[in-house]
């Protein structure tokens, strides 16, 4: 049975551990190999691990200790993954008082780009 992972904005390197059940060196040696994890650092020079981040390291893990990929079969599947997704990447909007707002954004930013490609027929003047 899998952990519920808190909603946070982020979590420090003890709780990515336990969250994942990896040890904080491992996490460390990741990072010097995997160019994708890279969390940032905060003014004390601790990490400071996003969701994205969190989902990376849970991914890592399966890629390792599950398939028993070698690191270098890791990040080969690694990049496939990206790539598989194309450049760019789906954002998932939270409900909540963003979420409509970011809608509505998303809504005038795709009717924008559609007036940029020529196709005035979607829109009134």
């Amino acid at each position: 049975m899998k952990a519920e992972i808190p909603n946070k904005l982020f979590y420090k390197i003890g709780e990515v551990s336990a969250l994942t059940g990896v040890q904080p060196y491992v996490l460390r040696y990741w990072e010097s190999e995997f160019k994708l994890l890279r969390p940032k650092k905060n003014r004390a020079g601790q990490r400071v691990y996003r969701r994205p981040d969190l989902d990376l390291v849970m991914r890592i893990k399966q890629l390792l200790y599950e398939e028993r990929l070698t690191l270098e079969g890791a990040k080969k599947r690694l990049r496939q993954d990206v790539k598989g997704r194309g450049q760019q990447l789906e954002l998932e909007i939270q409900e909540g008082p963003w979420g409509d707002l970011l809608r509505r954004v998303r809504t005038r930013l795709e009717g924008m780009r559609q007036i940029l490609k020529g196709d005035r027929s979607r829109h009134s003047p």
